[in-house]
Order: structure tokens, then sequence, then C-alpha cells
């Protein structure tokens, strides 16, 4: 439980470290004072900002029970069976159907489901994917993936930098995109690399199993997974940085298998993942009809 907070502080101690060196060794004093402003500036981000950044990139919003009994019915259930206190519940506005957690640990946890996923699951479904969203908080994988997801945003938000850059007398409008494009092009992949650095398979699968032991129906979590896996072909997000660099705390992964978004793809195999939940329900008698 407790080795994903020592993961996540290796991981920031690390990539500092890194960023001090390498200022360092490009331009030497002047280089290392830049190098620690920008650390001290990406930990403050990721100290006060981590557990929203996804949040903002989804445009998702805090909801009431008013306004979602039938969700916050379903949490409050499980979070009694899991005895982990109650998540906060946001919704972000999009068709694609998906739902991650993210929060520092149990106590300040956030639970985001898209529209899309609240329309498509049935509730034996949706009891599946929340099951697994409470495992990753109790595992204490949303911190982990939260300072990750926060890091890697950093790095691509730092396309932006070609809208500063001096272009003499050129108006060409397209020089900027032009240019951002392909900072990215170098950027995306040093984002992936320390969210790869960071996730590992084998959480899903973890998670998969908590999921199927306490709702007592791994193959409620399969369907949805399986239906997940279509709609998110059928509703992909938009390949932006900020999205890319928060992909890994989905519980799927939300883009097509191309392009700049497979380097970011860290998700098992949704077919391995379903194959082992009904080895579970054939093994275990559960979910069966």
């Amino acid at each position: 439980m407790y080795r994903n907070t020592i993961r996540a502080a290796c991981l920031l101690v690390g990539l500092s470290i890194l960023v001090v060196i390498g200022g360092w060794a490009f331009a030497g004093a002047q280089g290392l004072q830049l190098g620690i402003v920008v650390v001290i500036v990406m930990n403050g981000l990721v100290l006060f900002f981590g557990d929203s950044m996804a949040l903002r990139a989804m445009r998702a919003r805090p909801i009431s029970e008013i306004e979602r009994p039938e969700l916050y019915r379903v949490v409050r259930e499980l979070a009694t069976e899991a005895r982990q206190p109650m998540p906060r519940l946001y919704l972000s506005p999009t068709p694609a159907p998906n739902a991650f957690a993210t929060g520092r640990g149990p106590r300040r946890a956030v639970i985001c489901c898209t529209t899309g996923l609240l329309r498509l699951l049935t509730e034996r479904e949706l009891r599946g994917v929340i099951a697994h969203e409470l495992a990753h908080v109790r595992n204490r994988d949303t911190l982990l993936c939260s300072v990750a997801a926060t890091l890697a945003a950093i790095i691509t938000s730092m396309t932006a930098l070609a809208l500063l850059l001096p272009l003499g007398d050129s108006e060409d409008e397209d020089v900027p995109s032009l240019l951002s494009g392909l900072l990215f092009l170098v950027l995306g992949p040093v984002a992936a690399l320390v969210i790869r650095a960071a996730v590992t398979r084998g959480r899903e699968y973890r998670a998969d199993d908590a999921a199927a032991r306490l709702t007592g129906d791994p193959l409620g979590l399969a369907s949805a997974l399986r239906k997940i896996e279509v709609g998110a072909r059928t509703h992909p997000l938009p390949t932006e940085g900020r999205l890319l660099a928060s992909a890994h705390l989905m519980i799927t992964h939300p883009f097509p298998p191309r392009g700049m978004s497979r380097i970011f793809a860290v998700h098992p195999p949704t077919r391995e993942r379903i194959r082992r939940l009904r080895s579970m329900a054939a093994d275990g008698g559960w979910g069966l009809d």
C-alpha cells in the first residue's frame, strides 16, 4: 500500500535531480539556477494541483447527490463494503465512456465518471467500474498516477514555448502551430517515459481482482470493460497533451491505438483482462447465469 507512496517520492526526487543536473551540464551556473527554479515550480504544481490536473483536463465538475442519486448510492454501498471513506464524485461532460480515480489518499479521493459511461453501462456493470476505482484508491495507485500525470502534463505543456519563440516578421499563423507540433514530437516521448517509469500493468490486474472480490461479480466488470473499449473507439478523446498525460488514470486506454497515443498506452490488453475475469467467474462461480 505504501509502496506507491515511496515510488511517487522517488519519481519526483529523481526527475528533480535530472532537471538540475541537466541545467548545469548545458549552461553551467546559469543553467543550474534555472534548473532549481524549474524544480521548485514543478514540485509546487505537483503539490498543489496534482490531484486536480486530470479533472481539469477532462473538464470535470463536482456533482451532488441530488443530481446523481443512483451513482451516489452505488458508490456509498461499495465504499461501505470496502470500509473506505466515501470519495468525492465528479462528472466529465464527454461522450467517451470512461472513469478514473485521483487523489493523494483514501480521505482525499475523487472518482470521476464521464456522461458517456453513465449512459452506456447498466448498474451491474457500473458497480464493477466503481469497485475497480475504489481498489486504486485503497492501494494508493492514485497518488503515484497523479504525480506521473502532473509531471507528464508539465512536460507536454512546454510545447507552448513555440508561441514565445522570435519568428521575425513572419505573418504565417501556421508557423507556431507547426513548431508546437514538432516540440510535441520531442517532448511527448519524454512524458510517456515518465509515465511508464511510474505505472505498471500489474496495477490494473490487481484492481480488477479486488473489484471482482468486492462485488462478487467478475462478469459485471468484464462486460463493462468490453463496452468501454468499444465506446472508446466510437467516441475517442482528442489527442491533446493534457489528456494524453492523464490517459493512464482511466480504467481503459481512451484513445485509438495509433500515432502518438500508442506510446502513452500503459494498460494491459482489455481482452486479457476480460479473460482473467471470466476465469475468476468460472473458478469461483461468481456472476454466472
